[in-house]
């Protein structure tokens, strides 16, 4: 009887499997890039929601992107899929939950992006209060969404060491060219972006729990905002927004360039 790992073995294998899984990689990459965008915009004074569901949004109001979302779609319902071969073919059990998570994440934004590519408006930063709101009106609640900020800063903590000691290179399998320095400089640059806007997240969302205000804990779109009140603030926003647009960069260029993981 053929075991489930050599049957997703099997599969991965297949160009069309790993073809979509590419697809589903440069999706991540231009969600990355129009949070970017959208902060840089917030950054100096226009409006926009600087998150995944603020950038699906966007996405939907330019000439064709209509299509391009149902694409991004398909590569994030893929790459989700992609997540499942790689969690079952793993050998550590570790790994094994860190792909399943991964899966988790792609799945809920492939949920998202339905919704908006249907018609529909989701506002993260809203939702995200409605339930700090919530968590804080359950007894034990407050330290409930403290412990979620430590999370978050912490895995922020996570991401900006990988960047400055290049540790996600360790996942990367990429060809001895010059798209192993590009993918690399913008990983680096990327990786310790997407911490800082993490740490700030997580730090606001701390801070509301502490404080008892949900409106605090406003997640990504929130919390880039709220740089622009204090000293300094905008020019943090500024150099978060272009190495968010770096980070996208990255995963677009790994999507064209690095080798997918073999079984």
């Amino acid at each position: 009887m053929t075991s489930p790992s050599r049957v997703a073995s099997r599969v991965e294998r297949q160009p069309a499997v790993r073809a979509l899984a590419r697809v589903g990689l440069a999706a991540i990459g231009i969600l990355h890039i129009l949070i970017g965008v959208i902060a840089l915009a917030v950054a100096f004074g226009a409006g926009g929601s600087a998150d995944q569901s603020g950038a699906l949004q966007a996405l939907v109001a330019v000439p064709g992107g209509l299509f391009v979302l149902w694409a991004v779609i398909v590569g994030l319902v893929f790459l989700a899929v992609w997540q499942i071969l790689q969690a079952i073919t793993a050998h550590k059990p570790g790994q094994k939950v860190t792909e399943v998570v991964k899966c988790i994440v792609y799945a809920a934004l492939a949920g998202i992006a339905v919704s908006i590519a249907a018609g529909g408006r989701n506002d993260a930063s809203s939702s995200e209060k409605s339930m700090s709101a919530q968590l804080l009106a359950m007894p034990g609640g407050v330290f409930l969404l403290a412990g979620i900020g430590i999370a978050i800063v912490v895995a922020g903590i996570v991401f900006a060491v990988n960047g400055l000691t290049h540790r996600f290179e360790r996942d990367l399998r990429l060809p001895p060219n010059r798209w192993a320095t590009i993918t690399t400089t913008l990983g680096r640059v990327g990786y310790v972006s997407k911490g800082v806007a993490l740490v700030i997240v997580g730090g606001l969302v701390v801070f509301g729990a502490l404080t008892s205000d949900p409106e605090k804990a406003g997640g990504l779109d929130g919390s880039l905002k709220a740089l622009t009140e204090v000293p300094f603030g905008v020019v943090l926003l500024i150099l978060i927004a272009l190495g968010l647009v770096a980070y996208g960069a990255f995963w677009c260029v790994r999507a064209y360039a690095s080798r997918l993981a073999e079984p």
